[in-house]
């Protein structure tokens, strides 16, 4: 692999993966890693990796989030999924994917690339870490590659419409007839840029994002994508049936609405966090589900000390799940 100075700065590089997908198609993504050079060789005997996926019309940015797990002994990866953030080329539609599927083959791919890359053994494996529509597509990915993630941490995951299942099925019936026909199709919805509002540092948030990669309103809701997005919610709705360790991690409340609320500095305005709560259930056997009083969409973009809080409970969870072995179960007869 040949990895360059990422965008990010000292300790981080990067390096582009051009994979052919099931469907003959070569899209081209982006991994990232967090290389700290103050690390020594015998720190390099990590206890796992871990690979990010971002959400829908963003990129990686957070080097605070890639810090925090080098300090828990986690190798950090972040994967800039095709027509998304470093992977973006001239003329590709920003944001746009026929079928939540269509990322598996990159997903695969990084992950080949992290285990030819360790420097050194990983007890704990590898765990998968996904926000918003990353959090779905990790989800739908696990569930179909099932010995190749041990631990999977969800921040604000879309798994469903706002509302209910009710609203979900009313916009494929809409949605549906327009992605088989155009499914690059604009979708004329209202823009709303309050999530970028209250996180960017030039309005009321701290964190410096290049508005090439993550544009204050998104990048045009197309039809096929909707749809795809669409489908993924209603495999989520029948269960995924996961059998790893899966954390939740949203905000503790929604603020909804056409206009800026100052509610929306210390809530979830993007997502239905009660319906998404809900529906965290429906992954697997193990679900810590952990709302964060006063997050944003993103709980780890929060203000100082709600995004303090989050990651002591994301701490706590991996004390508790990925850094100790579940207890054996005595069976009948065990003295």
């Amino acid at each position: 692999m040949e990895w360059s100075a990422d965008i990010l700065g000292i300790d981080f590089q990067s390096c582009a993966l051009d994979v052919e997908g099931p469907d003959g198609v070569v899209r081209r993504a982006t991994l990232v890693r967090h290389r700290p050079e103050s690390m020594t060789l015998e720190a390099e005997a990590t206890r796992g990796a871990l690979l990010f996926l971002h959400g829908w019309s963003d990129y990686f940015f957070n080097v605070e989030l890639a810090r925090f797990w080098a300090r828990h002994g986690y190798e950090f990866f972040a994967l800039d999924m095709h027509n998304h953030g470093r992977s973006l080329t001239s003329g590709s539609p920003g944001g746009y994917v026929a079928n939540l599927g269509d990322y598996d083959a990159e997903i695969s791919r990084a992950l080949e690339v992290i285990h030819s890359e360790s420097p050194g053994p990983r007890p704990n494996g590898v765990a998968m870490m996904g926000h918003s529509t990353g959090g779905l597509i990790a989800a739908l990915w696990t569930s179909k590659h099932r010995d190749q993630v041990q631990h999977l941490i969800l921040n604000s995951p879309w798994l469903e419409m706002h509302g209910s299942s009710i609203v979900r099925r009313a916009a494929q019936v809409m949605v549906g007839p327009i992605a088989r026909v155009r499914p690059e199709m604009v979708l004329r919805l209202p823009e709303r840029g309050f999530y970028f509002r209250s996180i960017s540092n030039t309005a009321e948030g701290e964190w410096p994002l290049d508005e090439k990669y993550r544009p204050p309103l998104a990048f045009p809701v197309r039809a096929g994508w909707l749809s795809a997005v669409l489908a993924g919610h209603s495999q989520v709705a029948r269960g995924l049936d996961l059998d790893i360790p899966v954390l939740v991690l949203t905000s503790a409340a929604s603020a909804n609405g056409m206009v800026w609320q100052e509610s929306m500095r210390r809530s979830d305005a993007v997502l239905d966090v009660g319906i998404i709560a809900l529906r965290a259930m429906a992954l697997g056997r193990s679900v810590t589900l952990e709302r964060v009083d006063g997050g944003l969409h993103d709980v780890f973009l929060s203000a100082p000390k709600v995004r303090a809080d989050a990651y002591a409970r994301l701490s706590r969870w991996i004390r508790g799940y990925m850094e100790s072995e579940l207890p054996q179960v005595r069976q009948e007869g065990d003295a």
